[in-house]
């Protein structure tokens, strides 16, 4: 069985771009984004804060680079962006992405970025195009690089959790894209499901800080 889990939140720079987006969100949680590198392929950059429980935040931009206009990941990105910024959507990770590739039919593609001290992070994502079409859905990733590497390792001491998830969206839909239920990967996550009146997708996220509950 695949095992399926809350990878992160993927978070949209807005106007005033990615390092003020992460200075302002980082003061409300009381934490610091750390420099994740750009994503060479999809022709954006992101940063990166480690969560409680084995999940990060992200905040990212897109590139002036023609693979943020080929690449979903980048048009997404490009897109919210020039909405104003905010939540993009959710990810979720899991332990062999072939039953996912063969049930959406298709391939999933490469991901890759270099920390600013050299170390590469790899993984392999599919559902980009899902989530550009219908804002609620995750996409998957299924990282080829060992945990102790990955952006939720080694959370700081006080490091904010994610408390709740507010969703404008269907779970019944949500579970026919994940192949499961929509508990499988939000098990330990609180998520407040809202009929959409607009667009759907993440409304927002609530975390808890050390100074208390902030809702993003």
């Amino acid at each position: 069985m695949v095992r399926m889990h809350l990878d992160h939140l993927s978070y949209a720079a807005g106007p005033d771009g990615l390092n003020a987006t992460a200075e302002r969100i980082g003061a409300l949680l009381g934490a610091s984004f750390t420099d994740g590198g750009i994503h060479p392929r999809f022709g954006t950059r992101n940063v990166t804060l480690a969560l409680a429980d084995h999940t990060y935040l992200e905040i990212v931009e897109a590139l002036d680079h023609p693979a943020s206009d080929k690449a979903p990941f980048g048009q997404a990105v490009k897109a919210r962006s020039a909405l104003g910024g905010g939540w993009l959507g959710w990810v979720v990770a899991v332990s062999d992405i072939t039953p996912v590739e063969e049930r959406l039919g298709r391939a999933a593609v490469p991901g890759n970025r270099h920390r600013p001290d050299g170390t590469e992070l790899t993984w392999k994502q599919i559902g980009v195009n899902g989530l550009i079409a219908d804002p609620q859905l995750p996409f998957f990733i299924q990282w080829t690089v060992d945990s102790g590497l990955r952006p939720y390792s080694h959370p700081a001491d006080d490091a904010p959790a994610l408390a709740c998830l507010e969703i404008a969206g269907d779970p019944l839909r949500v579970s026919e894209w994940l192949g499961e239920t929509v508990e499988a990967p939000l098990e330990d996550v609180k998520v407040e499901w809202v009929a959409p009146h607009g667009t759907p997708g993440i409304l927002a996220a609530q975390f808890e800080c050390a100074g208390g509950l902030v809702r993003i």
